[in-house]
């Protein structure tokens, strides 16, 4: 399988620094606040902040000699990031590196002065989290997995290449943690709807327990698949969401590869791991004395797709060959 990487005009060069800076190992303990709206026990975000930890490593960051990390955990209850977010800023770190639009914003609540660097955040300017994506302003400025207008189009027409029989689509999210309110994903998938003659259906949830109703509705006709957008409820219940759609029959897609590991039956987006490298950077120049409003916001710049095939099996679906050659990787 071939990796297909997709560069956005934004790029990844400003987040670097020139090797000698690297090779500078600094000799005064920082601390960070790491704020995550899931579970610690999550085994995919552990895996993005192991990268995220390696790469501090590269810039001369080490656990226990210049570098503190303290960390908090939301447990998939959002309302518990601010209450969280407050207890991390008492810690007066240097910086706070935060997950989702809901994390990101329970930061902001919090504090205005101590630098925050998000990831995962799919519209930084319309939920209010910067001025603008070349100059962020404030004390805040990140990586977003936003920023491609067309990725309504390729999540419907994935979809569709694997089940050719879907004409409805159930979106599927929660409009007190989605970005927008949801809107912001709902704008593009409608305009894709529309060209593709599909019909999209909101199918809204508030938490873990709005998920299974959420089902019984798509459930109820052969015609009927379902999009799960980026969202942090999403994230966190993606087990029983691909749990559901496994016993149901409903062919679904997914925003990150993770949904497909844990036998979802597509995935497309962002390399989730990629942004928490690339946010590492960020962090290392603000521990150095760079300030937020210097860093324009980035967007990403490796996009995955990933095919459960066992899934597929299971559903009584063929993968199209060209698929899985273009696929990243097709798990047996």
């Amino acid at each position: 399988m071939r990796r297909r990487d997709f560069i956005t005009s934004l790029g990844g060069a400003a987040a670097a620094l020139p090797l000698a800076a690297r090779a500078q190992t600094p000799d005064v303990t920082k601390r960070i606040g790491v704020l995550s709206p899931y579970a610690e026990g999550d085994k995919a975000i552990q895996a993005q902040l192991a990268l995220f930890r390696s790469a501090l490593g590269q810039f001369g960051w080490s656990e226990g000699q210049n570098l503190r990390i303290d960390y908090r955990w939301a447990g998939g209850d959002m309302n518990r990031l601010v209450p969280l977010a407050r207890e991390l800023v008492e810690l007066r770190p240097n910086v706070l590196f935060v997950r989702a639009t809901p994390g990101a914003l329970a930061a902001i609540r919090a504090t205005r002065t101590i630098p925050i660097v998000f990831v995962v955040v799919s519209d930084p300017i319309g939920d209010g989290l910067v001025a603008s994506i070349a100059h962020p302003g404030a004390n805040v400025t990140g990586f977003t997995n936003g920023l491609e207008e067309s990725i309504g189009g390729k999540w419907i027409e994935i979809l569709r290449e694997i089940a050719p029989s879907v004409t409805r689509f159930g979106i599927m999210y929660n409009p007190r943690t989605a970005p927008g309110g949801g809107d912001y994903y709902m704008r593009l998938i409608k305009r894709a709807a529309d060209t593709l003659q599909v019909k999209t259906i909101p199918t809204l949830i508030e938490n873990a327990d709005g998920i299974d109703a959420a089902f019984q509705t798509l459930a109820s006709g052969t015609d009927t698949g379902l999009l799960v957008v980026p969202d942090a409820t999403t994230t966190a219940n993606r087990a029983r969401i691909v749990a559901l759609a496994a016993r149901l029959r409903v062919p679904a897609i997914y925003p990150f590869r993770y949904f497909a590991d844990d036998g979802g039956l597509v995935s497309y987006g962002i390399e989730v791991g990629d942004l928490y490298r690339r946010a590492a950077a960020y962090i290392d120049r603000i521990l150095r004395g760079a300030t937020p409003a210097e860093l324009p916001v980035q967007g990403p710049t490796k996009f995955e797709l990933v095919i459960n095939l066992k899934t597929a099996k299971a559903l009584g679906l063929t993968i199209p060959t060209i698929l899985q050659m273009t696929a990243d990787e097709a798990i047996e």
